[in-house]
């Protein structure tokens, strides 16, 4: 741990002056640039639909399946 602090103190004047000018570039770039909201901004929800209402029928269907499939499986490992 004793060498990541020294490590700060062997900076040249360059390497300051470097990393002031980024952090001074990024700062100013973040302030230019409208942030997404994250709703309407998504490109990933373009060309999706909605759920439909029949959504829980299916989630049933899935349910009851593994349900079976976990009964007939504890069934055969009784036998």
């Amino acid at each position: 741990m004793a060498l990541f602090i020294n490590q700060d103190n062997d900076r040249t004047e360059l390497q300051k002056q470097l990393a002031a000018e980024l952090n001074r570039k990024a700062k100013q770039k973040s302030k230019l640039t409208d942030l997404p909201d994250g709703i309407n901004d998504s490109q990933f929800i373009k060309g999706t639909k909605t759920t439909t209402s029949s959504a829980w029928a299916w989630a049933l269907i899935v349910i009851l399946t593994v349900v079976i499939i976990i009964w007939l499986t504890v069934i055969s490992m009784a036998r």
